[in-house]
């Protein structure tokens, strides 16, 4: 699977399909708190793009993320979550209160909106590393056993 898959239709399909399918993932994220969505449904729609942008164009394509960069990014996804957490606590309260933000903003609501929003952006990080992790372990083995030619 590391060459590109399809013809001229499939090309020109994805080439249009892509950009729309990561600009939805951003926008489901950006609108997670008020409306049906978040950081797990962006994280797919987000890793859905990479994985159709590699398929169709091959190892050379611009949205990819490949190897050791897509584990240590999963990493740092749920890192970005627990220190939401833990920037609370710092700050006086419990675990993951957002009244108690170390960063004060008025109205109250706007901290607690940052609050969310920044553990959204780590749990779509981790999910979208996550499935593309997977993917590329499930293409590697196909590829070690001779299976997927």
């Amino acid at each position: 699977m590391r060459g590109p898959f399809g013809g001229l239709i499939l090309n020109i399909a994805f080439r249009m399909l892509v950009p729309f399918t990561i600009v939805y993932g951003i926008y489901v994220l950006c609108l997670g708190e008020f409306s049906p969505g978040g950081g797990f449904q962006a994280g797919a729609l987000l890793s859905v793009g990479v994985l159709l942008a590699r398929m169709i164009l091959g190892e050379n394509a611009r949205f990819n993320v490949l190897g050791k960069t897509s584990v240590v990014l999963a990493g740092v996804g749920t890192f970005l979550y627990t220190l939401t957490g833990w920037l609370t606590i710092f700050g006086g309260g419990r675990f993951l209160e957002y009244d108690f933000m170390p960063i004060r903003m008025e109205p109250a609501h706007e901290m607690h909106a940052m609050a969310i929003f920044m553990i959204e952006i780590g749990v779509a990080v981790c999910v979208m590393m996550t499935i593309i992790n997977l993917m590329d372990a499930i293409i590697k083995r196909g590829d070690e056993d001779g299976s997927s030619k």
